[in-house]
C-alpha cells in the first residue's frame, strides 16, 4: 500500500509491540522474556552483567542448562541458533539526537580493539531520492551465500553452523582476494602493526572475537557469537541509544534490542523489511525496516554525523597516522 506521495506506508502494528509465541521456550524461559520489557537502558558496561540472567533464555533456548557456555551448539546438543540481525532505519539518526559519534561504532570499537580507521558496523549517510539522507548502520552481512568464502585460497574464512561467516587470522595469508570480492566492502585489512590499545595484548585471540589484531591479515564484524552464547548481547545492539538494532535466532523465530522480545519474521514482514543488494543472491542474514530517522523527530534534510573516535588514539603507536 502506498500514500499520495507514492512511499510505501509502514506497518502500523507498532514494533515494539510484536507478541511472541511463548511456545516457543519453556515455562522459565517465557517469564524471563516478559521480564525484558522492564529492562530499560543499562550503562554499557553494567549491561553485560545484566544482560547475561536476561537473555540467556533468548540465546541458548531451553538447552542452555546441559550445555557448556563456550561449546559451539551441535545438532546432537540441540536446536542450532541461526543468528540474525535487523535494524531499524527509522529509529536511526546517526547519534545526531546524542551529539556524539555513531554509539554503536564506538562501542563495537572498544568491545574489539577494533585498530584505526576500521568500523566493523559503519554508519553511511544515504541519500533519499527525494531529497534529504538517511543513516545505514552496516555491519558484515553475514551472507549465506557468502563470495568472500568462496574465493579464499588457504580456507581462513568460512561459514559456521550458526549462519555467522568468521576469519581465522592465524590462518590468513594477506591476500586480500576476499576483500576484492565482498559486495559490501565490508571487510578489513592491516597493513602494518595494527594501531590498539595496550591492554588488547592481553586478550586471548580465537576467530569469535578477533582480539588482539595482527599485521598482514583481513579483520571484519564477527556478530559477537560468543557473546550471545553466553547470554549477552552484542556490543552495538547495548549502545544504541534509540534501540535501532535488534539480534534474534531465526531458528527460534525470535529477537530482541534488549529492551523487547519480538517475533522475528514478523518484525521484518510487518514494516516491509528488506536486505541490502539482494539481487546479487548473497542471502545477507541482516534486514532493515525503512526509515530516516522519523520515529525519532529527525529532520531528513538534517544532514551529517559526527566523526567516529578510537578512544586511544593518543596512546596506540602509530594511530595518529595509520590509514587504511
Amino acid at each position: 500500500m502506498t500514500d499520495k506521495s507514492g512511499e510505501a506506508k509502514r506497518s502500523q502494528t507498532p514494533k515494539g509491540e510484536v507478541p511472541i509465541s511463548i511456545g516457543s521456550v519453556d515455562r522459565r524461559g517465557a517469564i524471563k522474556l516478559l521480564g525484558l520489557g522492564a529492562l530499560g537502558a543499562v550503562p554499557l558496561v553494567a549491561s553485560a552483567r545484566v544482560m547475561d540472567g536476561l537473555v540467556r533464555d533468548i540465546v541458548k533456548g531451553s538447552v542452555a542448562e546441559n550445555q557448556a557456555a563456550d561449546t559451539v551448539p551441535t545438532r546432537e546438543a540441540g536446536r542450532i541458533r541461526q543468528w540474525t540481525m535487523v535494524i531499524d532505519l527509522a529509529k536511526c539518526d546517526g547519534c545526531q539526537s546524542q551529539g556524539t559519534p555513531p554509539q554503536c561504532t564506538t562501542a563495537c570499537i572498544e568491545g574489539h580493539f577494533a585498530p584505526q580507521p576500521m568500523e566493523w558496523i559503519e554508519v553511511y549517510e544515504a541519500e533519499l531520492n527525494g531529497g534529504g539522507s538517511q543513516f545505514i548502520p552496516t555491519p558484515c552481512q553475514q551472507c549465506e551465500n557468502p563470495p568472500c568464502v568462496k574465493v579464499c585460497p588457504v580456507g581462513a574464512t568460512f561459514p559456521t553452523p550458526e549462519g555467522t561467516v568468521l576469519i581465522d587470522q592465524d590462518r590468513c595469508i594477506g591476500c586480500r582476494i576476499c576483500m576484492a570480492a565482498c559486495p559490501y566492502d565490508r571487510r578489513f585489512f592491516n597493513w602494518g602493526t595494527p594501531p590498539i590499545p595496550p591492554e588488547a595484548a592481553l586478550s586471548d585471540y580465537n576467530p569469535d572475537h578477533q582480539a588482539p589484531a595482527s599485521s598482514g591479515t583481513v579483520m571484519k564484524c564477527d556478530f559477537c557469537p560468543e557473546m550471545a552464547r553466553d547470554g549477552t548481547l552484542p556490543y552495538c545492539i547495548q549502545a544504541c541509544p534509540n534501540d535501532a538494532v535488534w539480534y534474534g535466532d531465526l531458528e527460534e523465530d525470535i529477537a530482541t534490542n534488549g529492551r523487547t522480545v519480538v517475533k522475528a519474521t514478523k518484525l521484518v514482514s510487518d514494516n516491509n523489511g528488506y536486505r541490502l543488494k539482494e539481487h546479487l543472491g548473497t542471502m545477507p542474514r541482516v534486514f532493515y525496516l525503512p526509515g530516516h530517522g522519523e520515529d525519532i523527530g529527525r529532520d531528513p534534510h538534517d544532514e551529517g554525523r559526527m566523526p567516529t573516535e578510537w578512544p586511544w588514539i593518543e596512546r596506540a603507536e602509530g594511530a595518529v597516522t595509520w590509514t587504511r
